[in-house]
């Protein structure tokens, strides 16, 4: 499946199934109190609502006819008292269940999130961000008013069927039975449209995805599109994918707008009969104030009826957004503890890889049979050409991805075989890509340790040599910095992540082209930092530029998922082989 195109639409990769709504269900259980109450409050309006028109029917047939005012006075004040508490009840009802569902909203919200910092790298590869934000936001706001009001109005308006049969059938069992006689045709034509109504929302769900996950990237991408001058090219591909979207959704109004009008066209229908059962069909004809009472029954039987409709809508729809929902839930989190995972013990930041293997895809090997001892304070380097495996040898230090043959071993205990936040809590890692996020330069920097003192967050600074551009910014250390660091220049962002991690101060130091976009006066003195603060600590350095890594106690020269050469800078320059070509290369490009 193409999980990775914002122009094809997202298969679902397990059908839905009615457990999949039952589930939902754990989530409602944690606010059945405050249900049970609002359900207990609709149920005594509903029951005082449905009164009215016995009172009305009274009034008619007795207080009327026998001029009884005071009668007639207080059947009214009746009705009066039936309709205020009906509207408090309603209100109450409503107040409750909107807590209720955004309380549920807000759970699921929170489990799906949680989930999804859990999940490896492979998923987020695998698909665009715009359709994974879609399910977070979207799709959840638009089950909120199912469970804010879908289910209870459910309940309340049953009941308002079963009370109002029992008030019809005590009125007159002829004009009830065929009021009722319309439910079984209303019946038939829903199971007929159910399957096409389905489709119809798992296709506005998958349009809605698409058309979410382009203008994610337009936005991500907006310097490049107007550099390369795509804004025309782009503005047609947004058409297209508006337009499917917007035939999806027209499509969808056609079969759910079909459901209303023939619940209003059965009931009139069976209103009508009612009037000419009552009038002519029965002898002697019924009163007046009967066929007054059946008529408003009839019409009150009918509107819960028009009501549940528009709730199976609600549902229809729920279900389309539940699927995606549940299948980010259940999407399987491969990188996780094992059940006896036990917590890694302060190390000494010896790193051994013993006869690793690895694939990112079955069949493509990554990784072929690396074997190779990191000790305590050694810095590595690990150069080679592009796709060699440099960095999955680090991320496979971290355990980003599971270790499928051999072992990674720190001070002897497998990376497996720990809790992740054992292990990761004493490493710092730096990749290519430096993310910043919003908020300001000190809040950035603290990051990873957020008991970490100003003092240590400035100290940080001071040693990657990024506290000189900062303080000359307007508000120093508490300048807030836009989203992904805008404002920014790209070596400024890489400085501020790199305090960031050496703030931590970690026993094994990861650094993936930590200085590809700092400029060579500015990297000298980081360099000069960096020396300082690797000493003591177990350091793994990817670099193209291979003049930073010259003073790394070993370097090794990865091709083709392999370790073919390994030595010190000088070791390998003597030896003549792959890396002096290499470096050799880089020297005169240089010159």
């Amino acid at each position: 499946m193409a999980r990775n195109r914002y122009d094809v639409d997202e298969e679902l990769e397990s059908p839905f199934r009615w457990e999949h709504f039952k589930r939902s269900f754990v989530y409602v259980s944690r606010y059945k109190k405050r249900m049970i109450i609002a359900l207990l409050v609709s149920f005594v309006g509903a029951v005082v609502a449905l009164t009215g028109p016995l009172f009305m029917q009274q009034a008619l047939d007795v207080a009327v006819p026998n001029k009884d005012v005071r009668q007639l006075l207080f059947l009214g004040g009746l009705l009066l008292l039936t309709v205020l508490v009906s509207v408090a009840a309603n209100y109450i009802r409503g107040v409750l269940m909107a807590r209720v569902g955004h309380g549920i909203v807000h759970d699921i919200r929170k489990d799906l999130f949680d989930h999804l910092q859990t999940l490896p790298f492979s998923y987020f590869d695998n698909r665009p961000h715009g359709k994974i934000l879609v399910r977070v936001v979207h799709y959840i706001n638009s089950i909120s008013e199912m469970f804010s009001n879908g289910i209870i109005n459910f309940i309340v308006e049953i009941i308002n069927i079963v009370f109002i049969c029992v008030f019809m059938l005590q009125v007159s069992v002829p004009l009830a039975l065929i009021t009722m006689a319309g439910l079984p045709v209303l019946g038939v034509f829903i199971f007929l449209i159910k399957h096409k109504q389905h489709r119809a929302w798992q296709n506005v769900s998958n349009k809605t995805s698409n058309l979410n996950a382009y203008v994610q990237e337009s936005i991500d991408g907006a310097s490049v599109t107007q550099m390369f001058n795509r804004q025309e090219k782009n503005e047609g591909i947004f058409e297209k994918l508006s337009e499917g979207y917007r035939k999806a959704w027209l499509k969808m109004e056609v079969l759910f707008n079909a459901v209303p009008p023939t619940v209003e066209i059965v009931s009139q229908v069976v209103l009508t009969l009612v009037y000419i059962a009552g009038v002519y069909w029965f002898d002697p004809m019924v009163s007046f104030g009967v066929l007054l009472a059946m008529g408003t029954y009839a019409s009150r039987f009918w509107q819960p009826i028009t009501n549940l409709a528009q709730i199976y809508n609600q549902f229809i729809n729920c279900v389309a957004y539940l699927e995606r929902i549940f299948e980010l839930i259940d999407e399987p989190c491969v990188i996780e503890d094992k059940e006896e995972a036990y917590e890694l013990p302060p190390i000494t930041g010896e790193v051994e890889f013993d006869h690793v293997s690895f694939e990112y895809e079955p069949g493509v090997r990554i990784l072929n049979d690396v074997t190779f001892t990191a000790r305590p304070g050694e810095s590595i380097a690990l150069v080679g050409p592009t796709g060699a495996g440099k960095t999955t040898i680090v991320n496979l230090i971290s355990r980003f991805y599971n270790i499928e043959l051999g072992q990674v071993r720190i001070d002897q205990n497998s990376v497996m075989d720990v809790t992740l936040h054992s292990l990761r809590s004493q490493m710092g890692i730096m990749l290519q890509d430096s993310f910043i996020f919003s908020g300001t330069l000190m809040d950035n920097i603290r990051y990873g340790r957020l008991d970490a003192t100003d003092e240590e967050v400035i100290a940080a600074a001071k040693a990657v040599h990024a506290h000189a551009f900062i303080v000359q910014m307007e508000h120093g250390y508490d300048t807030v910095v836009k989203e992904r660091g805008g404002g920014l220049s790209q070596g400024q962002k890489q400085l501020i992540a790199f305090a960031r991690t050496l703030l931590n101060d970690p026993k094994i130091l990861v650094l993936d082209e930590a200085t590809s976009s700092i400029d060579t006066a500015t990297e000298r003195l980081v360099q000069e930092g960096i020396a300082l603060l690797l000493k003591g600590r177990t350091s793994f350095i990817i670099a193209h530029r291979l003049s930073t890594i010259e003073r790394c106690d070993r370097i090794l020269y990865i091709d083709q998922g392999r370790i073919v050469e390994s030595g010190s800078h000088e070791e390998l320059m003597a030896k003549g082989g792959l890396y002096h070509q290499l470096y050799s290369s880089q020297m005169h490009l240089a010159g």
